[in-house]
């Protein structure tokens, strides 16, 4: 009986030590990967690393809302566009023709769109009060996906653009 005891609150000690294990280690692979992002001075390799980073970060995006801490789940979402805002801009410094060289856009906005899915199947599981926070954040990452879009295929965009006068 008593080894059965000391196996159950190990078997508990080890569940434990996993749990919180992995949010230190979701944690710090969030801060690596914005040490990076900080650190990088070129625009296109800072906007390649958007991907892995919007992925951790909206991993603990997901494990907040479970938790329902809002309010930090807000605070991460709001990171995360200020550092794909932060990208997009060091891109466009760069006067780059996005559609012949493609590269650091097309991840991007591949982050954002993600961003947005993802951010769609949290939201839908908010009253719209509790969306209401989040609603500005996601409108400008939906203006930042737009952009690329256009920058991507700016000869569809002129095209789509026609279409909508006529």
């Amino acid at each position: 009986m008593r080894i059965n005891a000391k196996l159950t609150l190990l078997a508990a000690t080890l569940a434990l030590s996993c749990v919180f294990g992995s949010v230190a280690a979701g944690q710090d692979r969030i801060a690596t990967l914005r040490a990076r992002f900080s650190q990088e001075s070129d625009p296109i390799r800072k906007a390649k690393l958007m991907q892995d980073l919007g992925t951790a970060e909206f991993q603990e995006i997901a494990k907040d809302f479970q938790a329902d801490k809002l309010s930090d789940a807000l605070a991460m979402v709001r990171q995360y566009r200020d550092e794909a805002r932060s990208s997009l801009n060091d891109l466009d410094a760069k006067n780059i023709d996005a559609e012949k060289h493609p590269a650091g856009f097309k991840q991007l906005q591949f982050s954002l769109r993600a961003s947005l899915r993802r951010l769609g199947d949290l939201l839908v599981t908010l009253t719209r009060d509790e969306q209401e926070p989040f609603e500005s954040t996601r409108k400008d990452i939906e203006e930042m996906d737009r952009h690329l879009i256009h920058e991507l295929f700016p000869r569809q965009a002129a095209g789509d653009e026609l279409k909508t006068k006529t």
